[in-house]
């Protein structure tokens, strides 16, 4: 960013321009990370101090890419060794609960075959619970970065009004879930689509029912988080969206059992609209100006999302019927595109917050550290989607679903997700820029614009691998 221009999410944040990126929070995350900022520094930092010692013993420079990347790794995760175990621990638990989503999805194949449409949905509303929350996530991480976070309740306060927010999108976005829905069901072709009412009762009460829980676990993560002095940024993206993965699935489910069951089905989908559209217009007018700005800056960027993460149910549901004789690709789905959005977000979250603090510059050819960050997201990428593959297989093999075989299921998780995670790479760190050019608040827009393009390009690359390798 320009010197002299201030972005209004850092001013927000309680920066001033005189700081010129040398403010006190800028040198505490420095410090943390055993460096130094501002005019008395006097030295090199350790890694170039370590650098330059060995290369005056003699040490061939190519000796010190391990030690290099290793830091480069740690510093990815997290500052400390602590905080890159945190982060490790978030992704391998992200995906090994999302086998248990891949489970339960595959098990209501039955489900998505009576009503039609309703698979459409599945990949928007795990994402909007995803992206809801992890921008929750994100906003809080920034202040606790810059040390404006107080932990209440309050109405008045950052923290209350974030979570007002929260709901507040949770309802709204679900009538627009209902309504995306419904518009791609009829332009696609989908046959016998479920109705727009019955599509608003699901969504809304299974949204609501699942917000509740993923609520109050990114609160309690949130505390709990400032309490053990644990970075955010590197536990909300994997643990959300794991949370997402788990409770949606089931909330929907249980919400289409209400499909049917009388007359008054229409009528409470009627009320429904009416109570969304009161909350929105509420929303937007409210006195309280960090609850109106999130609202009113989220709903345009979670309405893009929601119609790409709805594509992306269109091409699970052009291919029901290869889902449904190979079910362990079902399993596989959820955990193979929650772990490229976890990456991705991540990488997104790490870049929106050097920004705020001034440690990352937004042009268009990403600097250094940013390149050696993407470089080790995508090595991460490996070990993550075989294990995924692998634990789809064990999870249909103890189901006695049927499975293309653990080979095929492991070429198509890696080459899939490698292109997936290639993507996504790219959209974190432009996406992220780009908020932040247009004086948009990053932690709002950045997880959103991935996740949600995750979805879509995730479930192509699927199918695509699936149908490129003669699966079907």
């Amino acid at each position: 960013m320009p010197s002299g221009r201030l972005n209004p999410a850092r001013s927000r944040l309680g920066y001033s321009p005189d700081h010129h990126g040398s403010d006190p929070t800028s040198t505490n995350r420095c410090i943390a990370r055993g460096r130094t900022t501002g005019a008395a520094d006097t030295g090199p930092v350790p890694e170039e101090a370590s650098y330059h010692t060995h290369v005056a013993r003699g040490i061939p420079q190519s000796l010190l890419h391990p030690l290099h990347w290793g830091r480069r790794l740690v510093d990815l995760l997290g500052p400390t060794g602590d905080a890159a175990r945190q982060s490790l621990g978030a992704l391998v638990f992200n995906s090994l609960t999302s086998l248990v989503a891949g489970a339960f999805l595959g098990s209501i194949v039955d489900s998505f075959e009576e009503l039609p449409g309703l698979l459409l949905m599945v990949p928007a509303a795990i994402g909007l619970r995803g992206n809801i929350f992890s921008t929750f996530g994100n906003r809080i991480s920034t202040t606790v970065h810059t040390g404006t976070f107080r932990p209440s309740l309050r109405r008045e306060t950052v923290f209350g009004q974030n979570v007002l927010a929260t709901m507040s999108l949770t309802v709204v976005m679900s009538l627009v879930l209902a309504v995306v829905a419904r518009v791609v069901a009829v332009a696609f072709g989908v046959e016998n689509a479920v109705g727009i009412l019955e599509l608003v009762l699901i969504s809304f009460v299974g949204g609501v029912l699942a917000s509740l829980v993923v609520l109050g676990a990114s609160i309690l993560l949130a505390v709990m988080a400032v309490r053990r002095d644990w970075d955010l940024d590197n536990l909300v993206a994997p643990s959300v969206s794991t949370l997402g993965d788990v409770v949606t699935i089931p909330c929907l489910f249980l919400a289409s059992l209400l499909v049917g069951t009388g007359s008054w089905t229409l009528l409470v989908g009627g009320a429904l609209v009416v109570a969304s559209l009161g909350v929105a217009v509420t929303s937007v007018r409210s006195h309280l100006a960090d609850f109106r700005r999130i609202v009113i800056e989220s709903i345009p960027v979670l309405s893009v999302a929601l119609v790409l993460s709805t594509l992306a149910g269109v091409a699970v549901e052009k291919r029901l019927a290869v889902f449904a004789a190979l079910p362990a690709l079902l399993v596989l789905q959820p955990a193979f595109v929650s772990s490229a959005g976890s990456l991705g977000g991540i990488l997104s979250s790490r870049i929106s917050t050097n920004l705020h603090l001034g440690l990352v510059e937004p042009t268009l050819v990403p600097g250094r550290p940013v390149l050696e960050d993407a470089t080790l997201v995508m090595g991460l990428a490996i070990p993550v989607y075989v294990l995924n593959a692998v634990g789809a297989q064990a999870v249909a093999a103890l189901l006695s679903q049927a499975s293309p075989g653990i080979w095929w299921m492991l070429t198509v998780s890696l080459v899939a997700g490698l292109v997936t995670v290639a993507f996504v790479v790219a959209l974190a760190y432009y996406g992220t820029i780009a908020a932040w050019r247009v004086d948009l608040d990053p932690d709002s827009v950045g997880i959103p614009v991935v996740t949600a393009s995750v979805d879509f390009v995730g479930a192509v690359s699927l199918v695509a691998a699936v149908v490129t390798f003669g699966l079907v």
